[in-house]
């Protein structure tokens, strides 16, 4: 089951890169960028996560909070976004349940795929941004939406 614009965004608690326990009804009231990603430290993953942290600021500007997931463990969040100096909140999805939950593609039907969504303060998926290879995109093309709404 995929979820679609207009849907109610699943919650989840998932653990951070920090260990702490984040749920998504902790964002109430504010617009979230999740978004999953395959694996940490990989050359794609690396690109879009940067990405992301060049515009933080841009975002957060715009009343936006950043959260990256994958299948990856807290540990390795936590390295990954020491390296790279990621400001932003990485949640450990172990065995992708919350990634099934919001129906998140695999590219054929073995790697976890690229995919982000948009959701506002009242817990709406508002935009996704599904693409596997355009890393960029995933920036560009929800920040846009954010501005537009802000």
């Amino acid at each position: 089951m995929s979820v679609k614009v207009g849907d109610k965004a699943p919650n989840f608690t998932l653990p951070s890169q920090t260990g702490a326990s984040v749920s998504l009804e902790d964002y109430r009231g504010k617009t979230v960028i999740l978004y999953f990603y395959p694996k940490d430290d990989t050359p794609g993953c690396t690109a879009e996560s940067c990405a992301f942290r060049d515009q933080y600021e841009v975002f957060k500007a715009a009343g936006a909070e950043v959260i990256g997931v994958s299948g990856d463990s807290p540990e390795s969040h936590s390295k990954f976004a020491a390296k790279y100096n990621l400001p932003f909140t990485l949640l450990s999805d172990k065995g992708d349940k919350v990634r099934s939950q919001y129906g998140a593609k695999t590219m054929m039907g073995l790697f976890p795929g690229r995919v982000t969504y948009v959701i506002d303060g009242n817990g709406v998926i508002q935009y996704i941004f599904d693409s596997m290879f355009n890393f960029q995109g995933h920036v560009q093309e929800t920040l846009k939406i954010v501005q537009q709404a802000a």
